[in-house]
């Protein structure tokens, strides 16, 4: 019995000792980077915006939530409906899509960093930046004043900032990955691999636990 369960621990150990290493990994680095800078937090500058409902002459009728943001400086309504997502103007009228320029005033006004180029994104992308974001999207090619790459996801209609993305953020994202056991999406926590890897690292550890107590016993009767 002894043999068996020592031999099972030699190699269920081998088979997690990778994934122990890279679950080690990864919590050292999310232990030693903040997640406001791995958001991009540090690089924002938004300010107070204060706006009224009364300002707005809108009948809104079946509205699940309504918003008043500032699309550079002016206020807007967003409204979530039964058939979807509602961008008006103080009068109620549909709002259009801004114009690249627009999106580059926008990374002017609510961050510290230099709008180099537009991009429009209209479709999920392999290894998406922007999961879970609705499209489209304008990713703005930005830097920092040191000349560090980022890209800024904005929303074309309400001109919100969504996301912000830098070399760290993908590499807590990889790291992210790594921990979870999900490596394309990056967002699953309940997945096979991560309950059957946890399992084996527990009877990894059990059984360690067992043949040294095992082993004790055995030299203490030596």
């Amino acid at each position: 019995m002894r043999r068996f369960i020592r031999s099972s621990h030699k190699y269920v150990s081998l088979a997690v000792s990778i994934q122990l290493l890279l679950w080690t990994l990864s919590g050292l680095f999310f232990a030693f980077n903040k997640i406001q800078d791995v958001r991009g937090e540090h690089v924002m500058t938004r300010g107070v915006f204060e706006a009224d409902v009364g300002d707005f002459d809108v009948k809104v009728a079946d509205a699940k939530s309504i918003r008043i943001v500032s699309r550079l400086n002016m206020p807007i309504l967003i409204l979530q409906a039964a058939n979807g997502t509602q961008y008006l103007d103080q009068t109620g009228a549909p709002l259009a899509q801004m114009s690249s320029d627009e999106a580059k005033a926008v990374i002017t006004s609510q961050t510290r960093l230099q709008a180099l180029r537009v991009e429009t994104v209209t479709a999920v992308e392999p290894g998406d930046e922007f999961r879970g974001r609705p499209l489209p999207l304008y990713r703005v090619i930005s830097e920092d004043l040191d000349g560090t790459p980022f890209n800024v996801y904005v929303n074309p209609f309400s001109g919100e900032i969504t996301a912000v993305r830098s070399t760290r953020w993908r590499i807590w994202d990889l790291m992210w990955g790594l921990h979870i056991m999900d490596w394309q999406e990056r967002d699953n926590i309940d997945n096979l691999p991560m309950k059957l890897f946890s399992i084996l690292a527990l009877i990894s550890a059990i059984s360690g636990i067992w043949l040294f107590f095992a082993t004790w016993k055995t030299r203490q009767r030596v």
